[in-house]
């Protein structure tokens, strides 16, 4: 992958150039829909409203000029927020930018690799099972706004949900949850008739108003900058950097994911288009060493502000960088209004947020197609709900490995077969298959199979030569290399010769490395030869046999 690769061309906004329109509303559109998703998911991962736009802003136009979608709209983002509030507890707010920037370096890194691609072997039930999760922590962690409460404490959202819910009822307030609900209800039933309307602003407006008029006593967003900070790297301590290197990673690991994950959502939803994942890493990368450097915490492409894209008309990526730029006239010109906005309305959105999140109709159809599919679903959902998204990606993808390789090995197979089969009635040719059996290999003999292989071949008995036809063989690693060696060995310590037909050329070459090969004149391109030396050179009977 070349750097002149990764770099933007006059080609991706000459289309935008020639008629704007389209992209232009479809930019007004989806900032409406990001603005209360950016301040929420701001509060949610510990650093406040403000830097919730600031990523939507920065991360927004940088990820739009260089990112490998046309479509792609890049922000905070609900699993990001489960990543970074352990990195706030830890390592406070200067520990989580520094974690922004190390991961775009790290990303930047992979698209110069070319790993991009990779997203492609991720299995659908680890994707589906900690979509599931996420939606669920999200869900949970909106339950102390929601209520009303703002000292709920713990380390896993299951935690400070239970926390939340246990001072409520100490002190319960019917307002704070009423208005969560009324919110939620509102984007579900108003997204589902007029999905291109900004339902989620125009409730959280309402509840604004409402509140404000009413002098209901709810939790308020606060006073946020009239604009966005001077760039600054004074958040960096060059002492803690080897202390963050694992939380860079797991941000890393995660914008990666959920950016390739997002921008194939967008080709699918859109015809004749395709992302260049390289290129998209790249776009996320440069947009998290951007975004801390103006207070903003780590981005990804978010999946449904990138739908909302595609569905408002969006052709090109100038309805991306509209996006953020009217959010920046947002940030300017109305921060005093957008401060009195209520946590409560805020976590309602969110909450109707998880609601669209579940693909119900993909987790059903797992669930009844197969159960092995079904298990990594259910343990991936499980482990993001009570550890974190890294360690749940890491565990599901581990066992769908375990279970994809046991399939593997059992579609390897040692067959007997007729040495001749126009001519198995006679007595000579019974009389030699007591003596010369030929096997086939079909399929890949690796280390899942090679123990099971070893068994079977080194069990033959009542022979004295052994054929294998090595030409179905798709397959061969170390291991099944040293386990076809300790075969033949074990055959020829008890006299039995071993020969080989049909091997190719990359299974001969690593073979011979090893010294795994029966002999060069027990090698043959064709079974019908082996046949022929073997019924030409058989060997003496071993007394007693």
């Amino acid at each position: 992958m070349t750097r002149r690769a990764l770099l933007p061309t006059p080609a991706d906004w000459t289309p935008a150039l020639r008629s704007p329109g389209p992209d232009l509303l479809a930019g007004v559109i989806v900032a409406l829909v990001a603005l209360p998703l950016a301040l929420g998911f701001g509060i949610s991962s510990g650093l406040g409203a403000a830097a919730g736009l600031a990523t939507a802003i920065i991360a927004g136009v940088v990820a739009a000029v260089f990112g490998g979608s046309r479509f792609q709209v890049s922000g905070p983002t609900g699993a990001m927020t489960v990543v970074l509030l352990p990195i706030v507890a830890e390592h406070g707010g200067p520990g989580v930018l520094a974690v922004g920037l190390m991961a775009g370096v790290m990303l930047v890194v992979l698209a110069l690799a070319g790993v991009g691609r990779a997203v492609r072997y991720m299995p659908a039930p680890v994707i589906e099972g900690f979509t599931a999760g996420i939606a669920v922590v999200i869900a949970l962690q909106q339950v102390p706004p929601a209520l009303g409460i703002a000292d709920a404490e713990g380390e896993k959202m299951w935690q400070l949900a239970s926390d939340a819910i246990s001072h409520y009822r100490d002190h319960p307030d019917p307002v704070p949850p009423a208005t969560a609900l009324l919110v939620a209800a509102a984007v579900l039933v108003g997204g589902r008739y007029l999905p291109k309307l900004p339902f989620a602003l125009v409730a959280i407006v309402l509840a604004t108003v409402v509140a404000g008029a009413a002098g209901l006593d709810l939790i308020r967003i606060g006073a946020l900058p009239a604009g966005l900070p001077a760039p600054s790297l004074g958040f960096l301590d060059p002492t803690r950097l080897g202390s963050l290197i694992a939380p860079a990673l797991a941000v890393a690991a995660l914008a990666a994911l959920e950016s390739l994950l997002s921008a194939t959502a967008a080709d699918s939803m859109s015809v004749g288009t395709r992302h260049d994942p390289d290129r998209e890493l790249f776009g996320q990368g440069l947009a998290n060493i951007a975004a801390p450097l103006f207070g903003g915490v780590p981005a990804t492409g978010a999946i449904a502000r990138t739908a909302v894209n595609v569905r408002s008309g969006a052709r090109t990526r100038l309805a991306a960088l509209t996006h953020a730029v009217v959010l920046a006239a947002l940030l300017y010109l109305a921060a005093p209004l957008v401060a009195h906005i209520p946590l409560a309305a805020l976590a309602g959105v969110l909450l109707a947020t998880t609601v669209r999140m579940v693909e119900t109709a993909s987790l059903a159809a797992i669930a009844r197609t197969s159960r092995g599919d079904t298990a990594i679903m259910v343990i991936t959902f499980a482990a993001t709900v009570a550890f974190d998204l890294v360690t749940a990606v890491a565990v599901g993808v581990g066992i769908a490995v375990l279970i994809a390789l046991r399939t593997v090995a059992r579609e390897a197979r040692l067959h007997r077969l007729p040495l001749d089969e126009s001519d198995h009635l006679t007595e000579e040719h019974d009389l030699l298959r007591d003596h010369i059996v030929a096997y086939r290999l079909d399929g890949p003999l690796f280390f899942a199979a090679a123990h099971r292989f070893l068994l079977e071949l080194a069990h033959v008995s009542d022979v004295r030569v052994v054929i294998l036809r090595m030409s179905h063989l798709t397959a061969l690693d170390t291991t099944g290399i040293l386990a076809l060696e300790d075969a033949i060995i074990e055959l020829r310590r008890r006299d039995i010769t071993v020969l080989m037909s049909g091997l190719r050329a990359e299974h001969h070459h690593r073979l011979a490395a090893f010294g795994a090969l029966p002999g060069p004149d027990h090698l043959f391109t064709h079974t019908d030869d082996a046949v022929a030396y073997a019924r030409g050179h058989l060997p003496d009977p071993v007394p007693g046999r």
